[in-house]
């Protein structure tokens, strides 16, 4: 059997032939007339082997228009960022080593301080992920003492991950001031005694609220006393985005961590991928003082990243510090000009020909800039069954979207080098042939 297997390594093709072998056993044993035969036993094995097959990790297309896609490995990383991670990667590296001093350093001396200059904070450090990071710096600072937070910044984001939840388990006693919709300053002042640790402010990154609304800013929540932590979230290092030609206009009320530092905040936290457009990672930037206490915590080991991460994101700096962010994947593909998308849409439009050129708003998705859209064009394919059509082209490693009962393929979120991958994908889903090239 196993020579009609391939593909995997033998010990997963031995486990599937195995399986395929114990469940024909189980049809004769409930029913001799279920007696399969070997070829349909082969059948079944090879089955399971593709079912495995299918569900390793691998590349995809992602012509959803969401930017950030969570299930689909969030921000993709740049070619520079990759090259440093194989650099790092393959030998031996100063991870936690002074070459100028010959002694032991601090494996935040690159990437995290990189980050902190980028935003103008004094100092900053790397976990895995922003959940960690807001973690471990409630539990290294507000460990059995009280956290000031509003309740309309109470939020839930994707995975079940919740602000409350998140503080019970960092040992700290949340104290919830002002209304879902309206908290004042005086709110928070009410709510403020001997056993403050903190004043958290929470941007929720994955909800609008809109009507009789009002919050505090980060600098009248400095005036009150205890020290001002910042969630941000979503990883926008300064909301005048001067690594950007020009501001994006869906981008207008996102804040920046920039501006909560300058605003007085003592530490900010925000996710490594999403805006900031690198891997999976979590960043906490501010005092120095503040900073040395959550190093020192004891979940501070449990929650460090490794070496490939660090490589990676010290070259995302680097993009934001030379004034270029335009070499991160995710700032290349939000700030493509509608006509450059257009010009793609129609290259591919003309090799399938039931397909058309749509006008489409893309996302930036990962639980940022919650109702907002970003301009963009696809291609639209009008089928009977949609459904069974995202199948086929799933099939083919593309996941598009549904649109008025037709397919389509945003392009805003798709690498101009897969264009033509795309374009075939298209066409094995209809069972189309592509145009022969003609000279």
């Amino acid at each position: 059997m196993l020579a009609a297997l391939s593909g995997l390594p033998h010990e997963l093709l031995v486990t599937s032939a195995r399986e395929a072998i114990a469940h024909a056993r189980d049809r004769v044993s409930r029913d001799e007339r279920e007696a399969p035969s070997a070829e349909d036993v082969i059948a079944d094995a090879q089955r399971r082997v593709e079912l495995m097959r299918a569900r390793l990790l691998r590349p995809v297309i992602n012509a959803t228009g969401v930017i950030v896609h969570t299930n689909l490995g969030r921000a993709p990383v740049g070619d520079e960022a990759l090259s440093a991670v194989g650099t790092v990667g393959r030998g031996y590296s100063n991870l936690e080593y002074r070459m100028d001093q010959g002694r032991r350093g601090w494996r935040d001396e690159h990437a995290g301080s990189l980050l902190a200059s980028a935003c103008g904070a004094a100092g900053g450090l790397v976990v895995n992920n922003n959940a960690a990071a807001v973690l471990l710096s409630l539990a290294a600072l507000a460990r059995g003492r009280e956290v000031v937070v509003s309740r309309g910044e109470l939020v839930e984001i994707g995975g079940g991950f919740r602000v409350p939840e998140i503080m019970a388990e960092s040992g700290c006693r949340l104290v919830e001031v002002g209304t879902t919709n309206r908290t004042r300053r005086e709110d928070y002042e009410r709510a403020i005694g001997p056993n403050t640790a903190l004043v958290l402010k929470v941007h929720a990154s994955n909800y609008r609220m809109v009507g009789f609304v009002e919050s505090t800013a980060v600098a009248d929540l400095t005036t009150l006393g205890p020290p001002v932590m910042v969630d941000a979230g979503s990883g926008l290092l300064d909301e005048t985005t001067p690594w950007l030609p020009r501001r994006p206009r869906w981008l207008h009320d996102e804040p920046g961590i920039r501006q909560a530092i300058e605003a007085g905040a003592a530490l900010a936290t925000f996710s490594g991928d999403k805006l900031l457009g690198g891997p999976q990672a979590g960043v906490i930037v501010g005092r120095p003082d503040v900073l040395e206490k959550i190093a020192a915590h004891p979940l501070a080991r449990t929650v460090r990243p490794d070496k490939l991460t660090l490589a990676a994101l010290q070259t995302v700096a680097f993009s934001y510090l030379s004034g270029d962010a335009t070499t991160i994947p995710l700032w290349r593909m939000a700030t493509a000009p509608i006509d450059e998308l257009r010009a793609r849409a129609e290259a591919i439009a003309s090799k399938l020909p039931t397909a058309k050129v749509v006008d489409t708003d893309a996302v930036a998705g990962g639980g940022s800039l919650p109702g907002l859209t970003i301009p963009s064009v696809g291609v639209a394919v009008e089928v009977e069954a949609p459904e069974v059509m995202l199948a086929r082209l799933r099939e083919h490693d593309v996941v598009a979207r549904v649109v008025d009962d037709a397919v389509v393929c945003d392009l805003r979120t798709v690498d101009p080098a897969d264009d033509m991958v795309l374009a075939e994908a298209v066409a094995g889903a209809l069972d189309t042939a592509l145009d022969s090239p003609t000279d």
